[in-house]
């Protein structure tokens, strides 16, 4: 048994102050029923009583909790239980009962509200006012029955102590949260919201540029999603900055998306071999919760995301494109419409240029929707290049638009390279088809790539990854590359590379070619007005070109050959059509041709599994490039 000491009601109420955070609220009742009432409440669970001279004769129950007490204090203060037709038994003894149905703020409320029935002190804060202005209008505490009512005072309370305070403020629309509808159709949150957002917008105009994110940032992160969205179309129509309304969106979606920030750094952690690669954010919430509760925390998060991208300003500066990657992802984890999908890959083709690879590798999750929509044949792969894909077209849509309006766009260089890097990363998947790869390369018009050395980077990773490739596929796989667009280096490595096709060698080695001739006229001595120092290198620079000169008529001489033997060899295997070949007089071609351009190095660590008897001869083209590069530094 629990007992609480209070004193005796006095006989006048004290006018409500609004410079006070505790207010007494005072009723006069019959001197009869003063006299008999002691100076204790008592509260035995589930019940709660008056220690009276004077027996109850009124029983309220709210939720759980029965309230006994007098009819006279409820009917004075509540309209509610005048309708009830409790007073037709003039007889005090009688005991009616009165069930309150959803009644704002639970037992605990009505346990201040028959508080201030009686006459006792309470105390409003900003936890509590809501509730009570709530339980006020639910048993219509109105001016019409008595003077001071709780609904004159929870509403003055409001208006000048709660809304002057951005504190409390807050934390009246998060006590807001479980009093639907009453706060809905008593404007609570409303006038709150409202309060917030033009206490925002004066903090926005004042405060310094330079520091955006403003302080409360972290207050109105605290609260629900249906309130947040009133507060920032609120400050929207006050019209703050874009960039405000965008950083304000990602503090929020920080708190409450906590899968957000989760990167993924490509496929070199996990084995290559495994067959069905998934990763699912949504495992974590079963491991630490029932099933039902991983589902309604699914539809909670997904409309939070629905909401906040609808809130997105439609500035592009006013969120980062590595925020609506994270946004997209996590879109896709919890199913969100395909028209948001759809919007936010657009606002990520806007922006493209400022990403990079790694924010483009969003996994392939697989839920059960989308496994009902799956076919046996739908490829599986790591990432989803398909959502990449539109991204990119999206991308390539916009700079057509600019290019029509006439406008210079300078993207393109920094979007091949990104994509470049992307197919690099994505290589790495062993279910990755050649289509789809061949598709994400050749997205981007030939003009996009002023070098093609990321593009080989990632096809010879892709060859590596696929070692059972057929030879016509690699062939298909390599006319994506421009071999005039590598780099000395880069065509010094296709060379010497086993995983390319023989043609596409042989491209290359007429693009060192080339390139070797601009080097060497590049290095033709300009006329200088030092005449004495060019007298001292003349000789040396003229005996470095005759014997450039001459290394270039052999590898043309030499080219000439293979051309020629290769010419003949393709004669051949048309005449002889569908009829067999020889094994022996066609490998006896084919090893010429391949040792012609591959030359082994004793030492190399190329990975080549070595064959008893059997060398490599071509050691011309070793010398020559031994030269050529000694020459070139």
């Amino acid at each position: 048994m629990m007992k609480k000491s209070l004193t005796h009601p006095p006989s006048s109420g004290k006018d409500f102050d609004e410079n006070d955070q505790v207010h007494e609220q005072r009723i006069v009742l019959p001197s009869k029923f003063i006299t008999n009432i002691n100076d204790s409440l008592e509260r035995k669970e589930p019940s709660w009583f008056i220690t009276s001279q004077i027996p109850t004769d009124f029983s309220i129950q709210v939720e759980e909790t029965t309230f006994n007490a007098h009819k006279y204090p409820l009917v004075a203060k509540c309209g509610y239980f005048s309708r009830e037709d409790i007073q037709q038994h003039p007889n005090s003894s009688f005991n009616c009962k009165v069930k309150l149905e959803n009644f704002p703020g639970g037992s605990e409320t009505f346990e201040t509200i028959l508080k201030f029935c009686y006459g006792f002190p309470i105390d409003f804060s900003s936890k509590n006012i809501a509730p009570l202005r709530c339980a006020a209008e639910y048993l219509d505490m109105t001016e019409e029955l008595d003077d001071g009512n709780l609904v004159t005072k929870t509403e003055a309370f409001l208006t000048f102590v709660v809304l002057s305070s951005w504190k409390d403020t807050i934390t009246v629309i998060k006590s807001c949260e479980d009093l639907s509808p009453w706060v809905e159709n008593l404007q609570i949150v409303r006038r709150c919201c409202d309060s917030i957002a033009w206490k925002a917008s004066r903090e926005n105009t004042t405060a310094n540029s330079s520091n955006i994110e403003g302080w409360w940032f972290d207050e109105i992160a605290i609260l629900r999603i249906d309130h947040f969205m009133r507060i920032m179309t609120t400050i929207k129509a006050k019209g703050s900055s874009p960039e405000i309304i965008g950083k304000c969106i990602m503090h929020y979606s920080r708190r409450w998306l906590p899968g957000m920030d989760e990167e993924l750094e490509g496929l070199r952690g996990y084995g290559h071999g495994k067959s069905d690669l998934q990763f699912s954010i949504l495992s974590r919430s079963k491991e630490e919760g029932e099933e039902e509760e991983g589902i309604a925390h699914g539809k909670k998060q997904k409309m939070i995301i629905e909401n906040l991208v609808s809130l997105l300003p439609p500035q592009h500066e006013a969120v980062s494109c590595k925020f609506l990657l994270q946004m997209l992802k996590m879109a896709n984890v919890y199913s969100v419409t395909p028209a948001l999908i759809s919007e936010l890959e657009k606002r990520v083709g806007m922006l493209l240029e400022d990403a990079n690879a790694n924010d483009l590798l969003i996994p392939r999750y697989k839920n059960a929707d989308q496994t009902s929509v799956m076919n046996s044949s739908q490829e599986h792969t790591m990432y989803d290049t398909d959502l990449v894909q539109r991204v990119v077209e999206y991308f390539l849509m916009q700079e057509q638009t600019q290019l029509n309006l006439h406008l210079q766009r300078t993207e393109n260089i920094n979007v091949s390279k990104l994509l470049d890097n992307y197919l690099a990363e994505i290589a790495r998947d062993p279910n990755l088809s050649i289509t789809k790869f061949q598709v994400l390369a050749e997205l981007l018009p030939e003009n996009a790539r002023a070098c093609h050395d990321g593009l080989y980077r990632a096809i010879d990773i892709y060859l590596k990854t696929h070692p059972l490739l057929p030879e016509h596929d690699r062939r298909r796989l390599c006319k994506i590359m421009n071999c005039n667009k590598l780099s000395l280096d880069a065509c010094t490595h296709a060379a010497q590379n086993d995983r390319l096709p023989l043609r596409t060698i042989v491209q290359v080695l007429f693009s060192e070619q080339v390139k070797m001739r601009t080097t060497i006229q590049e290095k033709d001595p300009a006329p200088s007005d030092n005449i004495s120092e060019q007298d001292g290198n003349q000789p040396t620079t003229d005996m470095e070109i005759k014997t450039l000169k001459v290394e270039l008529e052999n590898i043309k001489r030499k080219m000439s050959e293979l051309q020629s033997d290769y010419s003949e060899l393709q004669q051949e295997y048309d005449k002889v059509g569908n009829k067999p070949i020889h094994a022996p007089r066609w490998s006896f071609g084919w090893r010429k041709i391949k040792n012609s351009f591959h030359t082994k190095i004793e030492g190399d660590e190329s990975g080549d599994e070595p064959e008893e008897g059997k060398q490599r001869t071509n050691s011309m083209r070793y010398k020559i490039s031994s030269k050529r590069r000694s020459s070139i530094a």
